[in-house]
């Protein structure tokens, strides 16, 4: 696969983005949900631990690739590289304070996907410059997820899309009451945790979500 191939296949990829949260289980077990934002048409799984023993994570992250894998849907590991070798993830997503790009691409090789958080042009420029096949830019909106998430405005994320080549998913309170005032933003995508994994038909809510994202997309900035 050549890099204009990859990156179009990164960029379909990024559509609707989910990103687990222990947080949200409830009667239905984290595969149970997630299994359902598959049925729902997710396009990328990003499995998302912040707080669980390795070997736990690692037992988890296998199920939750083969899973992924049976919907031939990319499957990201958030931060653990060490966790996304193991298994044999498709890729990484790293934030600003965790492992810059350029290391991640060392250990993962060129094949793998790998994303970086951005919050500025600069942050952005320089993630795409170590090799980053996508940026999370946000937080779009404000969010429960991440209480320490300052919003950005629209025109950062207008600024960020602008000024790099690799596709941005736009992060951070995403819901389908507020996602189509991203359109014509640049935005290849979004990425959506509680408007997912917090709501009482997780495949219904996929569903809807999927339908405004593709319509969000097709309104991108001319």
């Amino acid at each position: 696969m050549n890099c204009v191939e990859k990156r179009e296949l990164v960029r379909r990829a990024l559509l609707l983005y989910a990103i687990t949260d222990r947080s949200w289980v409830g009667k239905m077990t984290l595969y149970e949900q997630v299994k359902a934002s598959l049925d729902g048409g997710i396009t990328l799984l990003q499995l998302r631990e912040k707080d669980m023993p390795d070997d736990e994570f690692l037992r988890e992250a296998k199920d939750m690739k083969a899973l992924a894998a049976s919907y031939r849907v990319p499957f990201i590991i958030n931060d653990n590289v060490g966790i996304a070798l193991a298994v044999d993830a498709d890729g990484v997503h790293v934030g600003q304070s965790d492992m810059e790009a350029g290391s991640a691409r060392e250990k993962l090789g060129p094949d793998k996907i790998i994303g970086v958080s951005a919050r500025t042009v600069e942050q952005a420029l320089q993630a795409e410059k170590m090799g980053a096949d996508y940026l999370g830019v946000g937080a779009v909106f404000s969010t429960s997820t991440k209480e320490d998430a300052d919003v950005i405005s629209r025109e950062t994320l207008q600024e960020i899309c602008r000024a790099v080549s690799i596709p941005v998913v736009a992060i951070g309170g995403i819901k389908k009451e507020n996602l189509m005032q991203l359109a014509g933003s640049g935005a290849a995508g979004v990425s959506v945790i509680s408007g997912i994994y917090g709501q009482p038909d997780i495949r219904k809510a996929c569903e809807e979500l999927l339908a405004l994202a593709k319509e969000m997309t097709e309104k991108r900035e001319k």
